[in-house]
C-alpha cells in the first residue's frame, strides 16, 4: 500500500482484523491493538460546469454555534447538540498545507458519485448512469459490483446519487441511497448481505422519502447521518428558481429528518423536513469536530458558495447570489467564482474543510478556526485530475478523492474515473 504511514498501517490493522480475517484465513479475535482516534468527521456554475475568475473571502455573517473560547452549552431548537467532552476547542490548523497523491486505488469507474465508507474500511461508491452500487477494497483495488438500485431514472444530473450508512449499520445492515425516478427524486434504504453473491448484495429498496422535486439539472443529491443520528439531505430547485424560498417545498433545501424519512421533531418547523432554504444546489456537507454544519453549492454565473448551516436560516437563492444578499439572508462564509469551483462533495480533516470541484477541476482546502477561516483557500491538484465529485477522509488523516469525467449532462467520460488516494499534512 503506496504512501501509508506506520500508523495508518496500525489503523487499518484495528479496523479489518475482524471483518478482514476471513480472507487471509486467521483469527481476528486473537488481535489485541491499542485504539487509535482521529478527529475526522463525516463530506450553473453549469451546474456541474459556469464563468469568472478569482475569489475573495465572504465575511461570516452566521451567528457562530460554538465560541472559538470554547464549545457551545447549549444547541438551539434544531441543532444537532454539540460533541460533549471535548474539553477545549481544537487548535486552528495551519494557514499552509500540502497535497501528496499516494497512489490510484482504483480506475475504471463509470460515472462515479456517492460514496461511504464501510466499518472495515472499503468504499461503496454509486454510480448515477449505471445505478450500481461497487465495493472497492481499499487494500487492493479491487471492485466488486454489489447490486443495482432499481426504479432509477438517469438522465442529465440525476440519477443514482449520494449514499450514506445507517448509525447502526454494524446491526441493521442499511446503506441509503438519494436517486431520481421518473417523477420525482427520492432516499430509499437497502438492506447490505455480504453472504449473498456478489451482484445480488442489496436488498429491495424500502422508500423513506419521495417528493423532492426532479429535473434536468439541479438535483442536489448528498445525504450524510450527522452527529445528532438524523438524515441531512441537500436537495436542488430542479431548475425552477421560486422552490427554494417556498417553505412548502422539498426543492433547494437541506432537509432534516430521522432514520425513517420523518421530520426531525426539533426542527425549526415542527412536522417539516426543512432545516434551511434558499438553496440553488446543494452536493455537499459535512460537520466540523465541535458538530457545526457546513454545505457546499452551486452559484449560477457568478459566486459559488461554502456555507455555515444554522437552522431555519436562509440562504439567499434566487434573490442573492454570493455575499451581499442583506440582512433576510445569511452570507456564505467563503465564495469562489464559478470557473473556479463548481464544488460537489466536502469533507472535514485535520481542521480543515476540502472542497471538491468540477468545472475548477481542482481541490479546495478552507482551514477553520471555530466558525470561521483562518485564511484564505488553498487549491490543490488544479487541472491534473479533471473534474472532482467526491471527497472523503482516509484513514491516517488522509483523504478519499473521486474524479467525474462524465460532464454532468450525460456524456460520458470513457468509463475511466478514478479513487485517489491522497496524503495531507
Amino acid at each position: 500500500m503506496t504512501g501509508l504511514t506506520g500508523l495508518a498501517r496500525l489503523t487499518r490493522l484495528v479496523d479489518r482484523a475482524g471483518p478482514r480475517s476471513r480472507r487471509a484465513g486467521g483469527a481476528g479475535g486473537a488481535v489485541v491493538v491499542a485504539a487509535v482516534v482521529a478527529l475526522l468527521a463525516t463530506g450553473c456554475s453549469g451546474d456541474e460546469g459556469g464563468g469568472g475568475g478569482g475569489w475573495p473571502l465572504a465575511e461570516s455573517s452566521s451567528p457562530a454555534r460554538a465560541s472559538p473560547s470554547g464549545p457551545a452549552s447549549g444547541s438551539a431548537p434544531g441543532e444537532p447538540p454539540a460533541p460533549s467532552g471535548s474539553g477545549s476547542p481544537p487548535a486552528p490548523p495551519p494557514a499552509r498545507g500540502s497535497v501528496r497523491v499516494a497512489d490510484t486505488l482504483t480506475e475504471g469507474l463509470k460515472s462515479p458519485w456517492g460514496a461511504a465508507a464501510l466499518p472495515d474500511g472499503d468504499l461503496l461508491i454509486s454510480s448515477r448512469d449505471e445505478a450500481t452500487i461497487t465495493r472497492v477494497d481499499t487494500e487492493t483495488g479491487r471492485k466488486t459490483e454489489i447490486g443495482s438500485v432499481p426504479g432509477v431514472s438517469s438522465g442529465g444530473e440525476g440519477g443514482l446519487m449520494g449514499l450514506a450508512l445507517s448509525p447502526s449499520f454494524a446491526s441493521d445492515r442499511q446503506v441509503y441511497a438519494y436517486f431520481t425516478t421518473g417523477s420525482d427524486n427520492r432516499i430509499a434504504r437497502l438492506r447490505f448481505d455480504e453472504r449473498a453473491p456478489a451482484g445480488r448484495q442489496l436488498g429491495a429498496p424500502d422508500t423513506v422519502l419521495r417528493g423532492i422535486p426532479k429535473g434536468g439539472i439541479h438535483n442536489g443529491g448528498r445525504i450524510a447521518f450527522g452527529p445528532d443520528g438524523m438524515l441531512y439531505a441537500g436537495t436542488g430547485e430542479a431548475g425552477e428558481t421560486g422552490l427554494s424560498q417556498d417553505p412548502k417545498s422539498l426543492g433547494g433545501k437541506i432537509l432534516r429528518m430521522t432514520q425513517e424519512g420523518r421530520p426531525a421533531p426539533d426542527n425549526p418547523d415542527s412536522g417539516s423536513l426543512v432545516y434551511s432554504l434558499g438553496h440553488r444546489n446543494v452536493q455537499g456537507l459535512a460537520w466540523d469536530a465541535e458538530g457545526r454544519l457546513w454545505a457546499a453549492e452551486f452559484g449560477q454565473n457568478t459566486w459559488d458558495e461554502l456555507n455555515l448551516i444554522e437552522p431555519g436560516k436562509n440562504y439567499g437563492w434566487p434573490e442573492a447570489e454570493g455575499k451581499g444578499g442583506g440582512p433576510r439572508f445569511v452570507d456564505p462564509v467563503a465564495q469562489w467564482r464559478t470557473e473556479e469551483a463548481s464544488p460537489s462533495g466536502i469533507a472535514y480533516a485535520r481542521g480543515s474543510i476540502w472542497m471538491a470541484g468540477l468545472r475548477g477541476e481542482r481541490l479546495w482546502r478552507i482551514p477553520l478556526d471555530g466558525p470561521e477561516p483562518v485564511a484564505r483557500p488553498e487549491a490543490f491538484l488544479t487541472e491534473k485530475y479533471g473534474r472532482l465529485r467526491t471527497v472523503l477522509p482516509a484513514e491516517a488523516s488522509g483523504l478519499w478523492l473521486i474524479t467525474s469525467e462524465t460532464d454532468g449532462r450525460g456524456s460520458p467520460g470513457g468509463g475511466d474515473d478514478r479513487v485517489l488516494r491522497l496524503e495531507v499534512t
